[in-house]
């Protein structure tokens, strides 16, 4: 007695799957080197300002030139967003610890007496 067993929808079914993901994938990463691109255009404005406008938002001329050194897919936002928040972060810590110093009467190490 022989069985019969359907190997070829079983197969084809696996395939149709893996086909599914293959195109989900390539989907996924066309989606992320569009929004890349379009970034980079609009990134691109940043480049025409001037010091003053760029130090009003919080960046640098040599902030631009990495992000724009970066690979294509990559997103030069991203490195302008965080290179922004972190000048902010640290413009805020500068300013909280001379207060502290001015507040407690207490010299910062290295500094002249004269600049407290």
């Amino acid at each position: 007695m022989s069985m019969n067993i359907p190997v070829l929808p079983i197969g084809a079914g696996a395939l149709s799957r893996a086909f599914a993901s293959l195109v989900a994938v390539a989907g996924h990463w066309a989606k992320v080197v569009a929004k890349a691109s379009r970034n980079r255009r609009e990134a691109q404005k940043l480049a025409g300002l001037d010091r003053r406008m760029l130090a009003d938002i919080g960046i640098t001329r040599s902030d631009v030139n990495d992000a724009f050194s970066e690979p294509f897919w990559e997103d030069p936002t991203a490195l302008l967003r965080e290179r922004a928040i972190e000048r902010r972060m640290n413009r805020g810590v500068s300013r909280t610890q001379r207060g502290a110093y001015v507040e407690f009467g207490v010299r910062p190490v290295g500094k002249p007496r004269h600049a407290v």
